[in-house]
Formats: structure tokens, sequence, C-alpha cells
């Protein structure tokens, strides 16, 4: 009986031992099986995510622009102001993979300048600073190139980007880096941003024709300018001016971004921007004339007394916000802000609202206007303002209080199926805006601006 008892409890330590392995074997196979079906999850959503970019895209940017007014710098704040511009960009948009895409845009601009050309006025002809000249700088090429990376994570809430750039024109060559990154959350409703960039810009100083020869190594009214063109007025001319030491600039910027979506319909956004500039932030060919000098000139245009002369260093801010207000199916409301201030004594206010109409479903149309007002900075001298004995001036009206209003009017075409092409090209979108600007310093400006987006197939 007391085995037959032990056989039994043997018996049931087994079948219990069994029963333990079975639910250990069953775990591990529904642990094995969860681990398994959620490593498939994550390679899925790997293999299937969707790409930030699924294709290569290229936009084609050409714009014409135009001014003209009675303050031009060049001049000593009197005289034509009149320059045209054209201007071709190229952007290409290539996604690496899932993730990554790099982008190069590629411009050239090209302008023709009356004020410009009066650097150099007394070239062929009479000089009159109403008038263009045939001086160097009468036209002149501008050519900038930028490259830029951007990486996505997985679930696209964060988001990293680096730059590099390069610039050029005949008297200035810029370079520089950048960088961002940018975070969102709250199930893509809130995003943060922040981005830095560093430029390092270096001048090929060029100075009124007038001034150099009084410069280091020149021979004053010795100089055929002189002896070759009679001087009215002040006959003996002696200009204060000394050429730049420092022919460098660099520019250091931060900004901080946030946007939230507010409501189904209503998003906004708001930026702090800061930028300190060291190194030469005067314009070298910008003429200036003092109250307390006899004129003196040749022909109808007057010599230069100096150059604009203003500090090292200047410290900007900037904070502003944007709301965009979804109307409905057709109207679309955005509004824009922005306080400005720097330690040159000038702050603005600048605001604009644009209101996109949508007539068909290819058709946009989009009126718009804006608003900007500014102090002077504590530099600027209008003609014949300044005094010899001053530290720092200038007679650039860019640089004066003034008030402006800018209308404009564009129209965009959007095909998502991209059914127009060009080669392998998909036409998806065309830009159609033009901008007329007028300020109350005698200052006019136009532009008209083209854009192109293709996708390739």
């Amino acid at each position: 009986m007391a085995q037959m008892e032990e056989k039994l409890e043997e018996a049931a330590a087994v079948t219990n031992k069994a029963r333990n392995l079975k639910k250990i074997i069953l775990i591990f196979c529904v642990f094995t099986f969860a681990k398994s079906y959620s490593q498939t999850g994550q390679d899925s959503t790997k293999v299937y995510k969707k790409r930030v970019l699924e294709t290569i895209e290229v936009d084609f940017l050409t714009s014409y622009y135009s001014q003209d007014g009675d303050n031009a710098a060049v001049s000593g704040g009197i005289g034509a102001e009149e320059l045209t511009d054209v201007t071709g960009t190229f952007v290409v948009s290539i996604p690496l993979n899932d993730d990554d895409v790099l982008t190069i845009d590629a411009g050239v601009s090209a302008y023709t300048s009356a004020s410009s050309s009066n650097v150099g006025p007394f070239d062929d002809g009479p000089a009159d600073p109403f008038q263009a000249s045939s001086g160097a700088s009468s036209s002149d090429l501008w050519a900038n190139l930028t490259g830029s990376y951007s990486h996505s994570s997985d679930d696209r809430n964060d988001i990293w980007s680096a730059k590099i750039s390069i610039s050029s024109e005949y008297d200035y060559f810029s370079a520089g880096v950048g960088g961002s990154y940018t975070k969102l959350f709250n199930k893509k409703n809130t995003e943060l941003s922040v981005n830095a960039n560093v430029y390092i810009d270096t001048w090929n100083a060029i100075y009124p024709t007038e001034l150099r020869p009084f410069g280091e190594n020149g021979n004053g009214l010795s100089n055929s300018l002189f002896t070759q063109n009679t001087i009215t007025g002040n006959t003996n001319y002696n200009p204060r001016f000394s050429e730049f030491k420092d022919e460098g600039r660099n520019s250091y910027s931060l900004g901080f971004g946030f946007s939230q979506i507010l409501h189904k319909n209503v998003q906004g956004s708001l930026a702090l921007d800061f930028v300190q500039q060291q190194g030469l932030l005067s314009t070298p060919f910008q003429r200036v004339y003092f109250s307390d000098v006899a004129d003196s000139f040749i022909d109808n245009f007057q010599l230069a007394d100096a150059v604009e002369r203003l500090p090292d260093s200047r410290f900007k801010v900037a904070v502003g916000g944007r709301l965009n207000w979804y109307l409905n199916e057709t109207f679309t409301l955005r509004t824009f802000y922005r306080y400005y201030f720097d330690d040159w004594g000038i702050t603005s206010h600048n605001a604009s609202i644009e209101v996109p109409i949508k007539i068909t479903d290819k058709f946009t149309l989009y009126p718009s206007y804006r608003f900007y007002n500014q102090t002077a900075a504590d530099y600027f001298r209008p003609y014949e303002s300044a005094l010899s004995t001053d530290e720092f001036y200038t007679s650039d009206y860019d640089l004066s209080e003034y008030s402006a209003n800018q209308i404009g009017f564009g129209v965009s075409y959007t095909d998502i199926f991209a059914k127009a092409h060009i080669w392998k090209f998909g036409l998806k979108s065309i830009d159609l805006k033009f901008y007329q600007y007028d300020r109350d310093t005698t200052f006019t400006s136009s532009i008209i601006t083209a854009g192109f987006k293709f996708v390739m197939d």
C-alpha cells in the first residue's frame, strides 16, 4: 500500500512538472511570438514608412526687380537710385533614402545700376549724380551656391539639418555654415525649433574715384583725375579719407521658433532671432558730404568729403508671430507681425496680411498688403548734415526714418498629378507674383517673380 502511494506521488509530481514545463513552454512561445510580431511590426514600419521626400523635386525661380528714387547713398544721399536686377535660381531636392534629403540651391543675379555706376562718375562724359555713368560697377553679377542636408527620425518627430553656402560678386565674398533642430510632439500639433548660422565675409573695398588718390601711396591733387578736369567751388579739395584696415565681416545668428495648432482651422507661430555682426559694416563706396566743409565739384558731380563710417559691431533682435486661419474651402487668412531693434538706434514694425482665394481645385489667387516703418539709426545724416568732427556718419536712406507700403498680387496653378511633362519631370505647380513697394523717401520699387516646381516620375 505504501509503495502504491509513493508511486502515485511520483506520478503526480511528474504530472505537475510536465504541466509546469508546458506552462513555461507556452509562456516562452507566447513571448517569442509577441517579440517576433513586434519586431515584424517594427521592420514593417521601417520598410513601409512614408518617405520624407518621395522623389526628386526641382524648383526654378526667377524674378525681375526695378527701383528708382532720389536719395542714392553712393552720391551722399542725393542722385538717382535707378537699378534693375534679373535673378534665376535652381533648387534641387534629392531623397537619399527614406529619412534623408539633400538640397542644392544655385542662383545667379545680374543687375545694372545708375546709382552704383557713380562710384566712378568721371569715366565717360559729364558727371551728374542723377545720370548713370559707365563706371566699372555699373553692372555686376552675383552668384550663390548652397548645399543643405536634413535627417528625420523614424517617427518624423525629430528633424536635424545642416548647410554650407558661398556667394560672390565683384567686391564681396561670403561663406557660411549653419544648422537647425526641430522637435514635434503633442501628436505633431506642437513644434519647437532652433537654428544657428555663421557667415564669414570679405570685402574687396572699392572707394569713390576721387578719393583713391588720397589713399595710401596716392598722389592727391597731382592725380590725372584732377589735372585733366577742372575743380570748381572749393578748389583746395582735401577730403577726410583713409582706407579701411579690416575688410572682413562676420555675422552670427541664433533663432528660436514655436508653432502650435490652436484649432482645427487655426495655426499660430512665434519666432525670436538674435544677430551679432562684427567687422567692416560700412559700405566703402558710399559718399558723405559734411556741412562744415566747402563743396568741391567736377562738372555737376560733388566730390566726396568722406565715405560712410559706421561702428564695427551691431547687435540685432527680432521677435515676430504668425496666425493662419482657414476660414473655409475658399478663403484663408494669413497674418504676420515683427518687432525689431538694434544697438544702432533702429526700431521697426512690420505687419502683413495675405488672403489666398481658392477659385478652383487648381487655381489660387494671393492678394496681400504689408506695412513697415522704422526709426533712423543714430548715425544717419541726410545730405550735408554730418560734421567733419563726427566719429560715425552715413547718408544711406535705408538707415533713415521712413514708412513704407507694399501691395501684392499672385496666382498659382497646382496639379498634384503633374500631368504636364518636360522630359522626365512633371510640372506640379506654377506661382506668379507681383509686388509694388513705395516709401515716403521718394523711393519706389516693383518685383515680378515666377516659380515652377517639377517632380521626377
